[in-house]
């Protein structure tokens, strides 16, 4: 089964604010932290349940780790029961939590 991966507007502008904190120290690098994102989460796809779960009583709220040098991100989505997942967050590890 083929999922299709939409976005929530909350997970949008954490792009946006993880683009903006990196452009202004190397745009060149937020370009392809963006890039590098955005190809992982297309992975949601076909493989939306080989990533962790976010929430052990939640089968269907999982996050996936997403490497980028030494340290990297991780996406909170959901994986909707109509073929769907919904990326929910977006965090540099070294950020707070999203729970």
């Amino acid at each position: 089964m083929s999922y299709q991966v939409r976005y929530t507007r909350a997970a949008r502008d954490d792009l946006l604010r993880l683009f903006a904190f990196l452009a202004e120290r190397d745009p060149a690098a937020a370009r392809h932290a963006l890039a590098t994102i955005r190809k992982s989460i297309a992975l949601l796809q076909d493989f939306p349940f080989t990533c962790r779960k976010a929430d052990p009583d939640n089968p269907f709220l999982r996050e996936m780790v997403i490497s980028f040098g030494v340290r990297g991100y991780v996406a909170l989505f959901e994986v909707e029961g109509d073929g769907i997942v919904t990326i929910l967050a977006v965090r540099h590890q070294r950020e707070e939590d999203y729970h």
